[in-house]
């Protein structure tokens, strides 16, 4: 067996590993799942006329804060499923199971690639079940089916760079807990971004954090194509970069984590 025949079957193992896990033990992919969910319908139905209000200029729709507001959950969606991705990690590095994958004939890297690519499939599931609540309360997209193509590709360009830090933050957190914790932000940052109000709307000091953070971008990238209004140059360049940064940053802090003694 050649040596990338042996590689690809052994990141097939281990993505099938993680996707049995997660079968298996749902209650951590449900509760990250609730969040992004509860704060849609929160918004949505709680802050919907005054937020719907705020932004249109004292005209309350909340029919266009839908519109407004699901691409931005839909990226908290994401960064849910990569704080799971961390303690899912962080349970592997503390419970010996890696420390025996080492003593085995497996390449090192399916270890890390498994975990991408089953939490990579997990997001893109879970997105779609936020898309259809979404659509259930009054999201109507407008976009043609090369603009879904774009938004689905971002989407996996979003999963799997959020993916590859949350391994990293699981790599470096001294227990599952540790992990939760430090991945935190990919849950907060949308919200200090234009998640739920537009980036004009906020203080000057925090206008062009909120801008130019990873998360904003894509947003507004993402809710471009869904709505069919545009996405601008901008924002589509500066989301690309983002996730091609991250993504580098998340495999090579990944990489060399895992490449150090196990935990004992």
């Amino acid at each position: 067996m050649s040596a990338v025949t042996h590689t690809f079957r052994d990141n097939l193992t281990m993505l099938r590993r993680n996707l049995l896990h997660a079968r298996r033990y749902p209650s951590l992919t449900l509760n990250l799942l609730l969040t992004p969910v509860i704060l849609l319908l929160l918004f949505v139905y709680v802050f919907g006329d005054v937020m719907s209000a705020g932004i249109n200029g004292g005209t309350a729709d909340r029919s266009q804060y839908v519109a407004y507001l699901v691409p931005g959950i839909l990226l908290m969606t994401i960064g849910g499923i990569a704080i799971g991705t961390a303690v899912s990690v962080a349970m592997d590095m503390t419970e010996g199971i890696i420390a025996r994958f080492r003593t085995m004939a497996v390449s090192r890297t399916s270890v890390l690639i498994g975990h991408v690519a089953g939490s990579v499939i997990q997001s893109l599931l879970a997105l779609a079940v936020v898309l259809g609540v979404g659509v259930a309360i009054g999201f109507r997209p407008d976009a043609t089916p090369l603009e879904w193509l774009a938004a689905v590709g971002l989407l996996t360009l979003v999963s799997v760079a959020l993916v590859w830090l949350a391994v990293g933050m699981g790599l470096a957190s001294p227990n599952a807990e540790g992990a939760s914790n430090l991945a935190q932000p990919l849950m907060i940052l949308p919200l200090l971004g234009s998640a739920f109000v537009p980036v004009d709307a906020m203080p000057g000091w925090l206008r062009w954090f909120a801008e130019y953070q990873p998360f904003s971008p894509a947003i507004e990238t993402l809710r471009g194509l869904l709505l069919g209004t545009g996405i601008g140059t901008k924002n589509a360049v500066l989301a690309v970069a983002w996730c091609l940064v991250l993504s580098l940053l998340g495999y090579w802090w990944s990489r060399s984590l895992f490449n150090r003694e196990p935990r004992s």
